[in-house]
């Protein structure tokens, strides 16, 4: 006997889906960063911020409650004018935001800090909440666009953070589940550390998905469809959405997902073939267990690929 959309969702609501309690803590948290860092890099430099906007898996409510093996993240991303998008390079740009961060939490150690490809993070003591601060130089000709950097290769990306929030969103407003599916799979990759699958990936193949298929099924068989479509198409179908619009430019990565808010960006591109097969492999094996699991209404077996605290009802 399969899962039944009650049981699932009460399984998202009581030990997926981050507590109002919770999301207004790190908010409170992430808002107090926002505004010192803000006005320290108005009074240090020439940069001026022109919108500061919440992005990623917290903004979009697709993000899981921190346990041991789901970190908790928020990107924030920091709209820039006054810089030449020709010219100005993210190390530049996050150096200055990593020199902020030490002078604003000096009781912090430097370890605390670390840059990446394309943000500065900092994680919190006590909540453990790992904030990605991502610098994106502001394109003046269309509200929300700018440009964002790789400090490693220097190559740079359109993007828009609240067009890919609006591009969750409208899936939510036509699949009230949407959120919960995505927020079932990424509990899925965190318990087998299916690191190459990131967040971005899952919610654009969780929308393929409900493209494909649309919204009517129990939740159960609709994320055991997402394992298939992956295990059959074996990534290996571009993957491109109506907000794309005509597609004109061609890629030769192993897989490629196309950011709905930019054409020439595959989000997937930093997935390699070796990891393409590794995917695959782990979605084949987890369709087999979760459709074993239906077949024999196992808890047991759904634990296996959920871990100990799946739940289904209170306990009596």
């Amino acid at each position: 006997m399969s899962l039944s959309n009650t049981e699932i969702r009460y399984y998202d609501s009581t030990v997926l889906r981050l507590p109002a309690d919770k999301r207004k803590e790190y908010h409170a948290q992430v808002d107090r960063l926002i505004s010192a860092l803000t006005k320290r890099v108005h009074e240090q430099s020439d940069i001026k911020i022109t919108k500061v906007v919440k992005a990623g898996s917290f903004a979009k409510y697709t993000i899981l409650r921190k346990t041991n093996e789901d970190p908790v993240d928020v990107d924030v991303v920091f709209y820039i004018s006054g810089r030449s998008v020709d010219k100005e390079s993210l190390a530049s740009l996050t150096q200055l935001i990593y020199d902020t961060l030490i002078k604003l939490y000096p009781s912090k150690s430097v370890e605390d800090f670390e840059i990446q490809r394309k943000a500065a993070t900092v994680t919190f003591a006590g909540t453990g909440l790992s904030v990605d601060i991502v610098p994106v130089i502001e394109d003046s000709t269309r509200a929300g666009y700018g440009w964002q950097f790789d400090i490693h290769d220097g190559t740079k990306v359109q993007t828009c953070a609240p067009c890919q929030i609006k591009f969750v969103r409208d899936r939510k407003d036509k699949d009230p589940d949407f959120r919960t599916l995505v927020r079932l799979a990424k509990k899925w990759r965190n318990r087998i550390e299916l690191k190459p699958l990131k967040s971005f990936v899952i919610e654009l193949i969780m929308a393929h998905v409900l493209s494909i298929n649309g919204k009517d099924g129990t939740l159960e068989k609709r994320f055991r469809d997402f394992l298939l479509y992956i295990a059959q198409s074996e990534l290996q179908e571009a993957i491109s959405f109506p907000e794309n619009g005509l597609v004109f430019h061609t890629f030769d990565d192993p897989v490629v997902i196309l950011d709905p808010v930019c054409n020439n960006n595959n989000v997937a591109s930093r997935i390699t073939e070796e990891e393409r097969k590794e995917i695959v492999a782990a979605a084949q094996e987890a369709w087999e267990t979760a459709n074993f699991a239906s077949i024999e209404d196992d808890i047991d077996i759904w634990k296996e690929l959920f871990g100990p605290r799946f739940t289904i009802e209170e306990a009596a």
